[in-house]
């Protein structure tokens, strides 16, 4: 069995992830922590990692930026590995991710359903031949209105996918407002839209003469996301130290 702390345990994902685990037999959540306090949850709920007493074997996170540096500090002196769901980091806190990766066990991902994870490995695979072919990338994703950061840490890494399948030459370009030029060859547009309770949807645009292909994911419910999360966790307990992605999980 593994033992599971739930990182920000009464925000959405939180909640969502907690409800899956009780159908789970293979992983149980022994303690939450979250900045609120709050407890209406059968395990002990702290207010910082510092208050938590409560081993476990794995960390899930979805609380905000602002809580990953110490969460990354905690689960370093306690070698406890963690599954980093949080998204809008800094650089500066990429770097951190990263130097942590090597001395305990960190999966991140800017998205943790099976859909979006399988669409990053289609697109390493075709951008290639549609940017050989002249077609322009664009990216549409849309959130709800409440979510924080934009675009979308999946927007980025779907950029990402491409851009490293195209030996990263490609600029991205989140504004268009202040620019007065043609489109560049080689720029990747990311748009953002927020509205109403959308849970995501990503729109990839391969525009090219005449023709246009669109690979698209909808998520309907945070459920996907609260199954990846737990799917990894279960991967990721016992893991030495570095850096996995779902595409490890998902072997």
């Amino acid at each position: 069995m593994v033992k599971m702390i739930m990182h920000g345990c009464n925000g959405r994902m939180g909640h969502v992830i907690v409800d899956l685990v009780k159908e789970d037999e293979n992983i149980e959540v022994v303690a939450g922590v979250d900045a609120f306090g709050e407890n209406s949850y059968e395990f002990p709920v702290f207010k910082s990692l510092s208050e938590c007493n409560v081993d476990a074997d794995v960390i899930v996170d979805f609380s905000n930026a602002s809580a990953v540096d110490g969460l990354l500090e905690h689960c370093v002196n306690k070698q406890i590995p963690v599954v980093l769901c949080s998204t809008g980091l800094s650089d500066e806190q990429l770097a951190k991710v990263k130097d942590a990766s090597t001395k305990v066990a960190v999966l991140k991902s800017a998205n943790m359903s099976v859909g979006i994870n399988a669409l990053l490995k289609v697109l390493k695979e075709v951008s290639p031949l549609f940017a050989a072919a002249g077609f322009d990338i664009e990216i549409v994703e849309k959130h709800h209105n409440q979510k924080l950061d934009a675009p979308s840490g999946t927007a980025i890494a779907l950029a990402d996918a491409i851009n490293e399948s195209l030996d990263n030459e490609y600029e991205y370009v989140n504004d268009r407002s202040t620019r007065r030029m043609k489109r560049p060859e080689k720029e990747i547009g990311i748009s953002a839209v927020r509205g109403g309770t959308i849970v995501g949807d990503h729109d990839v645009i391969f525009a090219g003469h005449d023709e246009v292909v669109t690979l698209s994911h909808r998520a309907y419910s945070r459920a996907i996301f609260g199954k990846g999360a737990i799917q990894a966790a279960k991967f990721l307990a016992g893991k030495p130290a570095g850096m996995y992605d779902m595409a490890d999980v998902l072997q």
